[in-house]
């Protein structure tokens, strides 16, 4: 598809509407690591917060300029003057020229219910809170960027008046006018057509910002980019408050491969996953496998016929390349897994690939499915079982045994120590070490004999940790699968472990991941 020059941009609203996600709180460091990360993915601005809400934020715009952003420019994010106050004279609007940023975001009501009932002021003095505060930050030099808080309720309720509030704000010098769906109510129809309908009647850019409680954000913002908005709103995974916000990481493909626009270059965009990921580590949250361009099962294939047709024509079954979007592409094994997918997924392994080899891994994975294994989301394990297999495996460290205890003491507190005596480098390594459970203080005792020889393994950490009792009729006496999700901040990978003692089916997939991270460095 041809592209035409209009370029879409890009807000991301992580670092303050993202945070206000349930469960969400952001260190000042992990602010910042984010908003270098934005930087290079081509995102055009960056709202840091609202400086005068708390100390980080303040600090937040202090430290930003250390970044040398290349591309964004950052946001300081506030609400108009109060009623019956001077622009000049009111505390939050003097914070933001305080935080020094080039552009500052201000939120005012374009409901008439949210007026008189919310903040409770007359309908035309919400319109001169409007004009003086955008005309007040001009003056002082700023690019103003004005989201018209719920636009489209406001629209429905009273046409007249949040087209006003529109009006008002843009004739008073506003850069850019940002109809906002902040309930997330709005149907992409109406979306649409009220986007065009700004874009007819304002002389500056119209942008949009959309919360996805109809699950609609990411379907909206599209939707007003095709009837004329130039700017979108958004946060990194769609985090946010109640159901989340638009998701930048959804948006930006869209746009750049989808559309006839623009809004980063292609090498910028092959950084998404990654960025993606890192956001969701800075967050202490676990990455949604299934997220469309970014998740680990975007591009995953399971069936027999989908991977056959996948090995003769690779569009077969994806409507994009995903290296386009720094992703990749998986197939997936189980017990139903026929010849073509066991050959297209050991040809990422450098094993012989005969049909005697292919066999006989096929008829090891349904036994090993049979003892209650699954390999779908624990690739890393069927990698080193695959080597094992055909001979091609070089363990990095041999265990010679390992002990847990796990004791009680007499004020009651658990003490949980483990010890471990491995074989590395002709070297034999005797260690000990305590642990919140018994599994963390095995990986803190193995972690500590390996760190000598292997101080890269010093990044790995654990990112998600599941058990299941594979048969429950068996009771105290059930076998149990442990999933271990394992990553050093940039690749994740799974592994796995079956036992009737979940300490040893810990183990196992634990080793499986310390050896896995070897490998790949190797």
């Amino acid at each position: 598809m041809k592209k035409t020059e209009k370029q879409i941009e890009i807000y991301d609203t992580t670092l303050r509407d993202g945070c206000q996600a349930e469960g969400i709180a952001l260190t000042l460091e992990d602010k910042l690591e984010i908003a270098a990360r934005l930087d290079e993915l081509g995102v055009r601005y960056i709202e840091g917060g609202y400086p005068l809400s708390n100390p980080k934020d303040a600090e937040f715009f202090c430290r930003a300029p250390e970044l040398g952003l290349k591309k964004a420019k950052v946001a300081a994010f506030g609400s108009t003057r109060r009623a019956d106050q001077k622009a000049s004279e009111d505390k939050g609007v003097k914070a933001l020229l305080d935080a020094q940023t080039p552009v500052v975001t201000i939120v005012a009501k374009a409901w008439d219910y949210h007026v008189r009932q919310v903040i409770r002021t007359s309908l035309d003095e919400n319109l001169r809170m409007v004009e003086d505060t955008v005309r007040f930050l001009k003056e002082a030099g700023r690019e103003v960027i004005f989201d018209a808080e719920h636009f489209f309720d406001g629209y429905f309720s009273d046409p007249d008046y949040a087209m006003n509030v529109l009006r008002t704000a843009a004739g008073s010098g506003a850069d850019c006018i940002v109809l906002c769906d902040t309930n997330g109510g709005t149907l992409t129809d109406q979306i649409g057509r009220l986007t065009a309908l700004a874009v007819s009647e304002l002389d500056c850019c119209v942008g949009i910002h959309c919360h996805n409680d109809s699950g609609l954000a990411v379907a909206g913002s599209i939707a007003s980019v095709q009837s004329g908005a130039g700017h979108v709103q958004g946060t990194l995974n769609g985090l946010g408050e109640r159901a989340g916000n638009a998701d930048l990481c959804t948006i930006i493909p869209i746009i750049n491969l989808k559309t006839e626009y623009r809004c980063v270059s292609d090498v910028e965009l092959k950084r998404l996953t990654e960025v993606s990921r890192l956001a969701y580590e800075a967050m202490n949250l676990m990455y949604d496998r299934h997220q469309p361009f970014v998740g680990a099962s975007a591009f995953a294939h399971k069936g027999g016929l989908h991977v056959d047709a996948m090995r003769k024509a690779q569009g077969a079954y994806e409507h994009i390349d995903p290296a386009l979007v720094g992703n990749k592409r998986r197939f997936l094994l189980s017990e139903l897994s026929g010849h073509a997918t066991m050959l297209q997924k050991i040809a990422n392994y450098h094993v012989s690939d005969d049909r005697e080899t292919v066999s006989k891994l096929l008829q090891e994975l349904q036994n090993r499915e049979n003892e209650g294994y699954q390999y779908e989301a624990a690739e890393a394990s069927f990698e080193l079982l695959a080597l094992k297999e055909t001979g091609a495996f070089h363990p990095h460290f041999e265990v010679k045994y390992y002990h847990v205890n796990c004791i009680r003491s007499a004020d009651g507190k658990l003490i949980n120590d483990a010890t471990v005596k491995i074989k590395v480098n002709g070297e034999l390594m005797h260690t000990a070490s305590e642990g919140d459970g018994p599994v963390n203080a095995l990986d803190g005792a193995l972690r500590k004999a390996l760190h000598p020889h292997y101080p890269q393994l010093d990044k790995v950490h654990l990112a998600d940790y599941r058990v299941r009792v594979i048969n429950p009729k068996a009771a105290t006496a059930a076998r149990v699968r442990v999933v271990m999700t394992s990553t050093d901040g940039k690749d994740f990978w799974g592994t796995v472990g079956v036992s009737e003692n979940i300490i040893h089916a810990s183990w196992e997939a634990l080793i499986d991941s310390i050896e896995h991270r070897l490998h790949m460095s190797a």
